[in-house]
């Protein structure tokens, strides 16, 4: 009974210590963050179109999503890029979310 107690604190520790904390350009923010920034630009016009990608974080444990620049282009059909921006959203590394969005025609 000693083992199991032991061995069942053992993988506790393991999946209670995984995080889904989401670094940014302004640091690490492990208890709350909510964050939009710039990632991108390039000598485009700026389109009225914006195409948005994200990926999920759930307790560092479980990842999923398309947060790339063409999943979120080919959304909004955009062909030219004019710019990209992303926001970055986390709270006490239980969830964590990536959004990118894409500006252009």
């Amino acid at each position: 009974m000693k083992k199991l107690s032991l061995a069942l604190v053992a993988v506790s520790a393991l999946v209670f210590t995984s995080c889904a904390t989401i670094a940014t350009p302004a640091g690490l923010g492990t208890i709350y963050t909510d964050m939009q920034s710039g990632e991108t630009a390039t000598s485009n016009t700026v389109g009225n179109k914006v195409g948005t990608a994200e990926a999920v974080n759930i307790l560092g444990v479980l990842v999923t999503g398309d947060a790339s620049i063409n999943a979120a282009a080919k959304k909004a059909g955009i062909k030219k890029i004019s710019h990209v921006d992303s926001k970055k959203y986390s709270i006490l590394g239980l969830y964590g979310k990536y959004t990118i969005f894409v500006y252009g025609e």
